[in-house]
């Protein structure tokens, strides 16, 4: 039986590297520990480290390489298609682009879930997305 593939939001990332106060934060914490155990396939996009890099600007350069390095040890980066950002640009069902991008790098991937904090920027997504208590609710 193969691990069931996960494509992590930002948000969950941010939750986990900052600690900062959000109603997901453990379920956040647990979901990363899954993936870095390898329970579940954890997945990000290629855009995702790019945005973590400029959350994280305000901390000191070797540490945010670091982290960059941590998550990429943990998760498989993964894109999308030129088709499928042709699509997402064209695409104007989604309020938030990057929101459109990470649903066509999981749909690339072949995901069951995006994993977010946001599950309401994804109702037209193409991959099904739930939050991350649900997805741990869901793992029992």
């Amino acid at each position: 039986m193969r691990n069931m593939v996960v494509l992590i939001d930002t948000n969950i990332l941010l939750n986990y590297i900052t600690n900062r106060e959000d109603s997901y934060l453990e379920q956040s914490i647990k979901i990363v520990e899954l993936c870095a155990k390898g329970r579940i396939s954890g997945c990000i996009a290629f855009h995702t480290l790019s945005t973590l890099w400029y959350v994280l600007r305000k901390r000191e350069d070797k540490e945010r390489r670091s982290i960059l390095k941590d998550i990429y040890e943990i998760f498989i980066v993964t894109a999308a298609s030129q088709k499928e950002i042709l699509d997402a640009i064209e695409k104007d069902a989604f309020k938030d682009f990057e929101d459109c991008l990470q649903d066509k790098c999981a749909k690339e991937i072949g995901a069951d879930y995006i994993i977010t904090c946001n599950e309401k920027d994804y109702c037209n997504s193409e991959v099904p997305a739930i939050n991350p208590d649900s997805f741990l609710k869901g793992l029992k």
